[in-house]
């Protein structure tokens, strides 16, 4: 029984799976490499006005050198054809490595222009696109183009040029049994546009249930993943809907091959039929004693040669047609907007002489598709040096604050400065390094310590490495692991406890030397014990930076220099927190 499939929205991009294509578009992709794929025509072109010797020196054998029994004539002539196919086969060589080349650049560009436009969109963009389906655009949509883009241009040309001088010479020889060849190109025609057309759908369908392969594996198989299912108890379940997503995959493959073959092979077996009839034409009235012997077998031999380039001709159609469900879910992606970009004109602020002031001016924002604004009107100071805690319920705005602080998304109404400069008038790079942020859910790559400190900062010498873990007070447990600093972290740092977690990504943050400094709810997970180990590597490293501080427990923000008490995503109420108490207030019922 067939394991029921989950729900699933339709996103923007698979909207976009019905928008047609610009060829013109496509063909851009291959503007940068005009001067060698002229080259390359200009091969293709030599190879087939070579090639079509070969008939012309079989009709002399065939018509003079045998009959004549002249040796030398013979010798020649069958030297030449010997020629002709070593000269074909050198160019074709050639032709190969210059088409696959110009191909392969056009991959690679391709891959990186997504890669580094997606790395641009905001983290919105990715909170609410599946997991996996990121990849699974990367690594089965460009991959499905791959023969398309290599090929195709070399194929179109090759084919054509051979299809011309094929039709030119078969013309030459005879041109009445040309017209009879040419008879079935009409109904080939029309036949390979409803093959590509019937392709291209089961090709655009074929990609979407990837992708949702894809998904399965990413989010059954990474660590939080197989915990959860292993908790509880779903593995089954996961593997039957894997399995069934697979046997819908193995449909749709099949149906991408064999649609329209039955058609095309009707078009083979026609195509095959045709030499028959033109030894019959040559035979009628019109043609009767017209044609010699050699004439008649260079012409079948032309013909056969001309049919292979047709079909080739429009079997690259029918592959274009199916790919365009390829360029078009690629190029949604590439056409996405950049919700949070660097400014047109970026204001020159030096990150080594940045004080740190920090200030948030009626500060509005709402998350996309929501009603309710998660902040609203939101106006806080924080010197250079200070600290701010944010305290409040579960939902009450404050990790959208420490996200606008850190630009992972711009207000809609409002600004937020540091040092009097808008953060929206700041190179993304630069802020960076003047923003620092250590939020809850730290993440380590899975590899080794070293490499993710040096995440931060790939410069860093190990002196300095060391330095950065002995102030997060991590170095000693690092240094007494087998391995060291070149232990290798896990996925996603699991080798390691929360708060070893948590000390680690202190010390990348050191390493980076923000003057701002954000906590996001960074010891909410922790136990009492390990929250004082963090809290103290805390404080080394907000010293003397201006520091924002997002907790639950207000024992770690009792000692702020400005406490602020957020609900509904509006300061209820702000001071120290022994003003606080003595208000009776929100904060004082929170410390209750």
């Amino acid at each position: 029984m067939e394991a029921p499939r989950r729900p699933r929205t339709v996103s923007a991009a698979e909207k976009a799976q019905a928008r047609e294509v610009s060829l013109r578009r496509i063909g851009r992709l291959f503007t940068a490499h005009r001067g060698q794929l002229a080259l390359v025509v200009a091969i293709i072109v030599v190879s087939s006005v070579v090639s079509m010797a070969s008939p012309f020196l079989l009709r002399e054998v065939i018509d003079v050198a045998l009959p004549d029994r002249n040796l030398t004539l013979l010798a020649w002539l069958v030297a030449g054809m010997v020629a002709v196919a070593a000269l074909t086969s050198a160019l074709g060589v050639v032709q190969t490595w210059i088409s696959t080349t110009v191909g392969q650049r056009v991959m690679h560009r391709l891959r990186t222009d997504v890669f580094r436009h997606l790395h641009r969109q905001s983290v919105a963009f990715f909170t609410r696109t599946r997991t996996g389906e990121v990849q699974s655009r990367i690594t089965n949509d460009i991959g499905g183009m791959q023969s398309v883009v290599t090929s195709t241009a070399t194929s179109v040309a090759s084919n054509l040029t051979t299809a011309v001088a094929t039709a030119v010479a078969m013309a030459a020889l005879s041109w009445q049994l040309s017209l009879v060849s040419l008879v079935v190109l009409p109904p080939a025609i029309l036949l390979t546009r409803r093959v590509a057309r019937m392709r291209r759908e089961i090709t655009a369908r074929r990609q979407r249930e990837l992708a949702d392969l894809n998904v399965t594996v990413e989010e059954g198989l990474s660590i939080s993943g197989v915990q959860l299912s292993k908790t509880l108890g779903t593995g089954a379940t996961l593997v039957d809907r894997f399995t069934a997503s697979s046997e819908r995959l193995i449909d749709l493959e099949l149906r991408a091959e064999l649609a329209g073959r039955w058609r095309m092979a009707s078009m083979s077996i026609l195509f095959a039929a045709i030499p028959a009839v033109i030894y019959l034409s040559a035979g009628l009235p019109f043609t009767a004693g017209t044609l010699s012997i050699g004439t008649l077998v260079a012409f079948t031999s032309l013909q056969a040669g001309l049919f292979r380039p047709l079909m080739g001709l429009l079997g690259v159609g029918v592959s274009l047609t199916s790919s365009l469900a390829l360029f078009a879910r690629i190029f949604e992606y590439l056409d996405l907007p950049v919700e949070v970009d660097d400014p047109e004109h970026p204001v020159d602020l030096d990150p080594d002489r940045v004080r740190g002031h920090l200030r948030l001016e009626d500060v509005t924002f709402t998350y996309p598709g929501s009603a309710t604004a998660a902040v609203a009107g939101v106006t806080l100071d924080v010197p250079a040096g200070t600290s701010l805690a944010l305290v409040g319920e579960t939902g009450s705005g404050k990790s959208t604050l420490a996200g606008l602080i850190a630009r992972l998304h711009d207000p809609d109404a409002g600004r937020i400065t540091v040092d009097g400069v808008d953060l929206r008038d700041l190179r993304l790079a630069d802020l960076a390094r003047i923003v620092g942020v250590v939020s809850q859910e730290t993440y380590l790559l899975h590899t080794t310590v070293r490499e993710n400190l040096r995440y931060a900062r790939p410069d860093a010498t190990d002196e300095q490495l060391e330095q950065a873990a002995r102030a997060a007070r991590i170095h000693d447990l690092i240094s007494a692991l087998p391995d060291g600093y070149d232990t290798v972290v896990g996925s996603r740092g699991h080798r390691f406890s929360g708060g070893e977690k948590q000390r680690i990504a202190i010390a990348r943050t050191l390493l980076r030397n923000p003057r701002i400094l954000v906590l996001d709810e960074a010891t909410s997970a922790l136990d009492t014990e390990t929250e004082r180990a963090v809290q103290r590597a805390f404080d080394e490293l907000a010293r003397g930076r201006t520091t924002v501080t997002i907790a639950h427990r207000l024992s770690t923000v009792r000692d702020a220099d400005r406490i602020a008490v957020v609900d509904h995503g509006r300061i209820l109420e702000s001071g120290t927190h022994d003003a606080l108490i003595s208000e009776g207030g929100r904060y004082a019922a929170l410390a209750a």
